[in-house]
């Protein structure tokens, strides 16, 4: 597991459209390559991504954690916005890496808790968060499109 790099985007960004693919949306290339670049010119700020790897040394998972800030605890957390695992490497352990390696950045990078949301019907995903000790919350998420 590592940080994404500038000389991993070739690597990552098939893996990025495979999942945006997955939920059925289609930003442009650029602007996704950009929220990319963001990420590694300020990690501290704005958030990481990891790549994860097979025995081979390919890609087959990534994982984005932005920053953001609790108000209920007074702390910084970590939200994870994204996990995927290219097909061919699922149930292979790779999922439950990231997580951890997100829970390691969280360390890192002094947030206290590590946040994520799942669609309601991908009960896959939900399985590997029950599986690593993840807690489904109380919380419902609403949105509120303003562009």
């Amino acid at each position: 597991m590592s940080v994404v790099t500038r000389e991993d985007l070739d690597e990552l960004l098939p893996l990025l459209r495979a999942y945006l693919d997955f939920y059925e949306v289609a930003p442009d290339d650029i602007d996704v390559q950009t929220l990319c670049e963001t990420l590694i010119d300020d990690p501290r700020h704005e958030g990481v991504q990891l790549l994860a790897r097979d025995g081979d040394g390919r890609a087959v998972g990534f994982a984005t954690i932005f920053w953001s800030w609790s108000t209920l605890s007074a702390a910084r957390i970590g939200v994870m916005n994204d996990l995927f695992v290219a097909p061919e490497a699922r149930g292979t352990g790779v999922a439950d890496a990231l997580i951890a390696a997100c829970a390691d950045q969280c360390r890192v990078h002094g947030a206290t808790v590590l946040e994520w949301t799942t669609a309601l019907d991908n009960h896959r995903a939900q399985a590997v968060y029950d599986r690593v000790g993840g807690v489904a919350s109380r919380w419902v998420s609403y949105e509120l499109p303003v562009a």
